[in-house]
This record gives structure tokens, C-alpha cells and sequence, in this order.
């Protein structure tokens, strides 16, 4: 018994300098993240602006101003809606043939000569900065649309989650296009107006006018039919329990369904036809870099 009550001894005196040495340890850690952080907040009183924290400001503020400014715009087309001017060219008319006849009005105005018309045959620098950033942006857009953000996503994305991500980028894409089409024509025109034009001129005026037109009509006559396709065809999937593989089309039991084989192959034909015309429009595109290109004096 005494051996043993030497031993809980032993033991308890171990114990408790091991207890002794881990407060130990465990205060002077304490004491070295008190240094740390009380170094850290001398450097902030010192520099007040981090780059991490003042990005981290920079992008909650404009995320925040940004949906602000959604909000707003959502408010003003919800009170426009309900005017009446909206109802009579909307729901009486039809929008896009307004939209394309005024297109079409605006151009051959801007390209037909009159004596009223005062051109400006030299550029300034801010005209050439617009008219460079709208040709930039407008190929840029293409490329990345075309070649790295739908084949990516395609092969990265269920074929339902990629039909929804482009049935939202389709609209806007084709509307940035041809905004950014018509700004590069109009400025390229107003500094060659059509009686200095020559073949090459007027090659450059024939492609870029036929990339704003085609993006507009794509825009307004095929779009809206493909998203409702895209709406209707992953109903009728989603129905059936496909829909979800990537980078691949099985249709499952709907292989057989008329109705379904019907909407697919309507789909199939608009987007055939909406990528044909995006080819063609990148095709005036690259024409029309090629002429820039021949032109640059840069290099």
C-alpha cells in the first residue's frame, strides 16, 4: 500500500507539472497572437487601406450599386409597360418588324448621299477610341461566345443547366452585337462617305452592314422561337427524367414520342440557323479586322 501511495504520488506530481508546462505553453502562444494582432492593427493604423480590404469594399459597394440600379431599371420598365404607348406598339403592332424597318430606315439614310449632310473626314482621338472599343468588344464577344463559353459549358454543364445559361446569354449577346455593329458602321461611314468610296470601301460597308442587319433579324426573329423551344423540349425532359448528361443528347423513352421528335428537330433547325448566322457575321468581322489590320500604322 505505501509503494502504491508513492506511486499515485509520482504520478500526481507528474501530472500536475505537465499541467504546469502546457499553461505554460498554452500562455506564452496567447502572448505571441496578442504580438501578432496587436502588430497587424499598428500596420492598419499606419495604412488604413489594404488592396484586399479596399477590393473587398470596392466589391460589395458596386455589387450593391449595381442591383440598385437593376432595381431601378426593373421599376422604370415596369411603369413603361403600363403605359399606353407600350400597349399600342406592343401588343398591337408587331415590335420587331417596327424595330427592323426603323433599322433599315436609319441606315439607308446614313449611307445615301444629301446635300444637307455636313461629313467629318477628320477622326479625333475620342472617335477612334469609340470606334476601336465597339470593333474590339464586338469580335471580342464572338470569339468568347462562340468558341470558349459554349463548348466549355457544354462539356462542363448538364445539357438542362446549359440550355438555361444560354437561354439567358442568347438575347443579350445578339443585342450587345448589334449595338456594337451599328456604332462601328456609323462611325466607320461618317469618315467615308460614299462618294470616296472604292471597292474596298465599300466591301467594308456591304460586311459590316450585313453583320448589324443579320445579328438584328437573328435577334428578333429567331431568338424568341428558340427560348420558347428550350422552355417546351426540357418540360417534356424533365417529364421523363432525362435531360441531365453532359455533352451528350439522349433523349431516353422520348426517342419514340412524335410530339417531342417534333419540337427537337424545330429546335435543332432555328439553332442551326442561328449559329449558321453567327458564322457569317464573324466571317464580315474578321473581314473587317483584316482591312483595320492593312490600315494600322502603328507597327
Amino acid at each position: 500500500m505505501e509503494i502504491r501511495q508513492e506511486e499515485n504520488n509520482t504520478q500526481r506530481q507528474n501530472n500536475n507539472k505537465l499541467q504546469k508546462a502546457k499553461e505554460k505553453y498554452m500562455k506564452i502562444h496567447d502572448e505571441m497572437i496578442a504580438r501578432e494582432l496587436q502588430v497587424i492593427q499598428e500596420r492598419r493604423r499606419v495604412d488604413q487601406f489594404f488592396a484586399s480590404d479596399l477590393a473587398d469594399d470596392i466589391l460589395t459597394a458596386s455589387t450593391i450599386k449595381y442591383s440598385v440600379f437593376i432595381n431601378v431599371l426593373s421599376r422604370y420598365y415596369e411603369a413603361v409597360q403600363r403605359s399606353q404607348i407600350f400597349k399600342i406598339l406592343f401588343y398591337t403592332a408587331q415590335p420587331a418588324h417596327m424595330i427592323m424597318i426603323a433599322a433599315v430606315l436609319f441606315v439607308t439614310s446614313i449611307l445615301v448621299p444629301s446635300r444637307d449632310k455636313i461629313y467629318v473626314t477628320n477622326s479625333s482621338r475620342i472617335t477612334s477610341f469609340i470606334y476601336l472599343a465597339s470593333f474590339v468588344m464586338h469580335f471580342g464577344a464572338q470569339v468568347w461566345m462562340t468558341f470558349v463559353s459554349g463548348l466549355s459549358l457544354y462539356f462542363a454543364l448538364p445539357r438542362h443547366t446549359f440550355g438555361e445559361v444560354q437561354r439567358v446569354l442568347f438575347p443579350r449577346y445578339f443585342t450587345i452585337n448589334a449595338c456594337l455593329s451599328l456604332i462601328t458602321l456609323l462611325i466607320f461611314v461618317k469618315h467615308h462617305p460614299i462618294y470616296t468610296w472604292d471597292t474596298e470601301l465599300a466591301i467594308q460597308v456591304i460586311g459590316m452592314s450585313g453583320a448589324f442587319f443579320l445579328e438584328l433579324l437573328i435577334r428578333l426573329y429567331l431568338t424568341p422561337p428558340l427560348l420558347q423551344l428550350i422552355v417546351q423540349k426540357n418540360a417534356l425532359e424533365r417529364a421523363a427524367g432525362v435531360g441531365n448528361e453532359i455533352g451528350r443528347h439522349n433523349p431516353g423513352p422520348l426517342k419514340h414520342c412524335p410530339h417531342y421528335l417534333k419540337i427537337h428537330n424545330a429546335f435543332r433547325r432555328v439553332h442551326v440557323s442561328i449559329a449558321m448566322g453567327n458564322m457569317l457575321t464573324m466571317a464580315c468581322t474578321i473581314l473587317h479586322l483584316h482591312y483595320i489590320a492593312s490600315k494600322l500604322c502603328v507597327l
